[in-house]
C-alpha cells in the first residue's frame, strides 16, 4: 500500500491516495485530536462532508474517504469491501481507535467495521440508515429501473433522474450546497449499476454492537428511512436518537449548523470526556 498527495483544494484540504489490493482510494485528513472517520452514501463522495470538516477540525482529526466507485476512487462500488477498506485506511494512518460516522449506504460499512473490530471504535454515528432487518434492492431506490436507464440512455440520463429522487432533494436553498451535491453526482460513474442489482446482506446484528451510537435522521427524510432509524436505534444496546429539523435525507447539507452541533456534542461526550488516561 502507498499514498501520495496532490495539490490542495480551495477548502484547504489535500487529496491523498491509498492503494488497497491494486485499487486507488482517495482520502483527506484534516485537524488534530481524536480521530473521526466519515463514510459517505451512494453516488456521493468525501466532499459531502465539507461543512462538518470546517466545524470539527479544531477539536477532532477528521478523516474521510471516497468509497470504491465513488468520487475519485477507482474500481466499481463494492459495498461488501467497504469495511475492509476502512480498516486498511486506519492501518495506513496508524489509527488504533476511531469514531465512525456513516451516512445512508455508508452506515452499513460503519456498522460492519464496528462489528468486526469493536475495540477499535470509540463511538458510532449512523445517519439516514437503511433498513437492517432485511435488505431489498427496491426498498426505496428503484435500482432495476436505473440499471435499464443507464444501459439504454447512458450515465447522464441516470444522473438527471436520480437527482429528482426524494432522497436527493435538498430543503436548503443554499447555492453552495446545491452545487456541491450536483458536482458529487456528476463524479459518480455508475459501474455498479452495469451489474445486476442484488440485495445487500443485512449481515450485522445491531444487538451485538455495544459501542455508544447516535442514530440521526432529517425530520423530512423518507418515512421508511425514519422508521428504519427508529427500529435500528431500538435494537442497539447503547443507541440514542437525534432528528435534525429542516432537513431531508441529506441532513448534513440541509441544516449543517444543527447537524454539526448535535453530532459534535455526542462526539465530545464520547471522545473528549472519556479519553483513556
Amino acid at each position: 500500500m502507498s499514498a501520495h498527495v496532490t495539490a490542495p483544494r480551495d477548502s484547504g484540504s489535500s487529496d491523498h491516495y491509498l492503494i488497497v489490493d491494486g485499487v486507488r482510494l482517495r482520502y483527506r485528513d484534516d485537524g488534530q485530536g481524536p480521530a473521526v472517520l466519515l463514510v459517505h452514501g451512494w453516488t456521493l463522495d468525501l466532499e459531502m462532508w465539507e461543512p462538518q470538516v470546517a466545524a470539527w477540525r479544531d477539536a477532532f482529526r477528521v478523516v474521510r474517504i471516497d468509497r470504491r466507485g465513488h468520487g475519485l476512487s477507482g474500481e466499481r462500488a463494492t459495498p461488501g469491501r467497504d469495511a475492509a477498506d476502512l480498516a486498511a485506511l486506519c492501518r495506513h494512518l496508524g489509527l488504533a481507535r476511531v469514531a465512525l460516522l456513516g451516512m445512508s449506504q455508508g452506515a452499513r460499512a460503519a456498522l460492519a467495521f464496528t462489528a468486526d473490530a469493536p475495540a477499535r471504535v470509540s463511538a458510532l454515528i449512523l445517519d439516514g440508515p437503511p433498513e437492517f432487518a432485511h435488505s431489498s434492492p427496491e426498498d426505496d431506490v428503484p435500482l432495476v429501473r436505473y440499471q435499464t436507464l443507464l444501459r439504454t440512455q447512458g450515465i447522464e440520463a441516470f444522473r438527471r433522474e436520480w437527482a429528482r429522487h426524494p432522497l436527493m432533494q435538498l430543503r436548503t436553498p443554499s447555492p453552495a450546497a446545491l452545487a456541491l451535491l450536483s458536482a458529487m453526482v456528476g463524479r459518480y460513474r455508475g459501474e455498479d449499476l452495469r451489474l445486476a442489482p442484488t440485495a445487500e446482506s443485512a449481515g450485522v446484528r445491531p444487538e451485538s454492537v455495544g459501542v455508544a451510537t447516535l442514530v440521526v435522521s432529517g425530520e423530512s427524510d423518507l418515512p421508511g428511512r425514519v422508521r428504519a432509524a427508529d427500529r435500528l436505534c431500538a435494537r442497539l444496546p447503547c443507541g440514542e436518537r437525534a432528528v435534525i429539523a429542516g432537513a431531508g435525507h441529506l441532513a448534513n447539507l440541509d441544516n449543517p449548523q444543527a447537524y454539526n452541533e448535535r453530532c459534535r456534542a455526542f462526539l465530545a461526550r464520547q471522545l473528549l470526556v472519556r479519553q483513556p488516561s
